[in-house]
């Protein structure tokens, strides 16, 4: 435990024994709000902690963490050793198994009025043709379709979660996307929009790596109607969420944009991150990391070699790309070819 968590831990204990004194206190009342506001000050306090902790984590694809290399790997049903990353301004939701990457899907993430969570959560259950219940939050209270807590079905037009939800508490989502154009997008009311066939392509490999009690037949039925489907997962699978802006993946700097608008695009953190990849950024001026920084915007990343920064040519061989391009080994390539069927009609 930090210091601040041990100040913190003492503070609570003094004044829990302070109230237990009834000379100071002599209404019950007073004693039990005193308790409250202590224990929501201590909450608050560890939970910055860890949101500081969360925000600042190097993502998964990070060289850092990597060793400089992300190993790729096949799918093998039966080996339940998996979880998912999602680097939030990468717009790429990442299945891993034994460390390996399988396979990467693009997202769509929540608006900046409802970011996603940053930090780890975890999947607990797989859901076919899912029920929704909206939520109590302004943007539903204002709603002239919806009620909070209604029970809105699968069947219903209104339901905005569409064929799959995966659950990863507090009521975040990773669910079906409404079309292609959500993707690389701020969309969603905090959830994770996925493409129906990535959707069912991520379900799937789910329910074969943790071999669990679902048929083919039961799939292919909840495919074909709105009967909910629920396939639980005893051991939830680990759910890894980040916001790395700037990150070195197998050699190639990728300054992503702050779609978040978290000031994480600054020239400090940019020196900070070449510095602690190797690269001598006492080298490179400031007016050179603005320009660089400059071109991360909207959808596009800016993305360079570290060979070619080390030569003096960020500038002549980096280049602006679509934030949804991936690369091989160092190489860019374009994302596949994106399934636009089955759109779903409102947002959540």
């Amino acid at each position: 435990m930090s210091n601040n968590g041990k100040t913190h831990f003492a503070h609570l204990e003094y004044v829990c024994k302070t109230l237990i004194d009834m000379k100071y206190f002599k209404n019950i009342k007073v004693i039990l709000m005193s308790l409250t506001l202590t224990f929501f000050v201590f909450v608050g306090a560890v939970s910055a902690q860890s949101y500081m902790l969360d925000i600042r984590r190097d993502s998964a694809r990070s060289d850092k963490r990597t060793g400089g290399k992300i190993e790729k790997t096949a799918f093998v049903a039966g080996d339940g050793d998996i979880k998912l990353t999602l680097n939030v301004p990468t717009f790429q939701l990442t299945l891993w198994q034994n460390g390996k990457e399988v396979k990467s899907y693009p997202v769509g993430v929540g608006m900046k009025e409802f970011p996603i969570y940053i930090g780890f959560r975890a999947a607990d259950s797989i859901i076919w043709n899912p029920d929704w219940i909206p939520p109590s939050s302004d943007w539903v209270e204002g709603s002239k379709t919806v009620k909070v807590g209604e029970i809105i079905k699968a069947s219903d037009k209104r339901n905005p979660l569409g064929k799959v939800k995966i659950p990863l508490g507090l009521g975040y989502l990773i669910h079906q996307a409404h079309g292609a154009e959500d993707l690389g997008s701020l969309v969603s009311h905090g959830c994770v929009r996925v493409m129906q066939a990535d959707l069912y392509d991520l379900a799937e490999k789910i329910v074969a790596a943790r071999t669990l009690s679902v048929t083919t037949e039961e799939i292919a039925n909840a495919k074909r109607t709105k009967n909910t489907f629920i396939a639980e997962i005893d051991a939830p699978i680990p759910v890894e969420i980040t916001y790395d802006t700037q990150v070195v993946e197998a050699g190639r700097l990728h300054i992503y944009p702050d779609v978040y608008d978290y000031r994480k695009n600054t020239v400090q953190n940019l020196r900070a991150e070449l510095e602690s990849n190797g690269v001598e950024a006492s080298r490179l001026n400031d007016a050179t990391l603005e320009k660089m920084l400059a071109q991360a915007t909207a959808k596009k990343q800016f993305t360079v070699s570290l060979k070619s920064i080390a030569a003096g040519n960020v500038l002549k061989d980096g280049r602006a790309i679509s934030v949804l391009a991936q690369t091989s080994g160092g190489q860019i390539k374009k994302t596949s070819k994106l399934d636009n069927n089955h759109k779903v009609s409102r947002k959540k």
